[in-house]
């Protein structure tokens, strides 16, 4: 079963960037720079670089009025102006790290979990999607447990 990959649309996030600090504090948010090569962008589905402007702020990844309703934080890079969107292959941002993939039907319940290697994802995923019960996945970074991003079939 072939995947898709969609990071989330760049329009919400980039008004946060005019924001103060003071501001974005109030709203729960952190203006950050780069400093480590691993902070990845949930636009892009890109690492920023080192000394790259991003926001930390709560995303509800999960936001259906289920028992799984949930919200984590999330990097955003400045620079992010495009949503990453592509079909059977898994970004480097994934594919580095450990993934949690979890399966949701149309009523927004988990319907199945995992856990991998980011290098076997897609395999994971395809497997997921083949269940004719699950309308999506979501991939969360397994260690901290940030919502990473949505996958559909393709």
């Amino acid at each position: 079963m072939s995947f898709r990959i969609v990071g989330l649309a760049p329009e919400p996030f980039q008004p946060l960037f005019d924001l103060s600090d003071e501001a974005l504090r109030e709203i729960g948010a952190l203006r950050v720079v780069a400093d480590d090569p691993r902070m990845p962008c949930r636009v892009s589905m890109a690492h920023a670089e080192p000394g790259e402007e991003l926001l930390l702020l709560n995303y509800a990844h999960q936001p259906a009025n289920t028992p799984y309703r949930a919200t984590h934080a999330i990097y955003v890079r400045r620079l992010a102006d495009r949503a990453f969107d592509a079909v059977g292959t898994v970004p480097e941002v994934l594919a580095s790290r450990l993934i949690a993939v979890r399966a949701f039907d149309d009523a927004h319940m988990m319907i199945d979990a995992e856990v991998c290697e980011g290098t076997a994802a897609g395999e994971l995923f395809a497997k997921f999607l083949e269940n004719p019960k699950a309308s999506y996945l979501q991939a969360h970074y397994a260690r901290r447990g940030c919502y990473a991003v949505r996958v559909e079939r393709a």
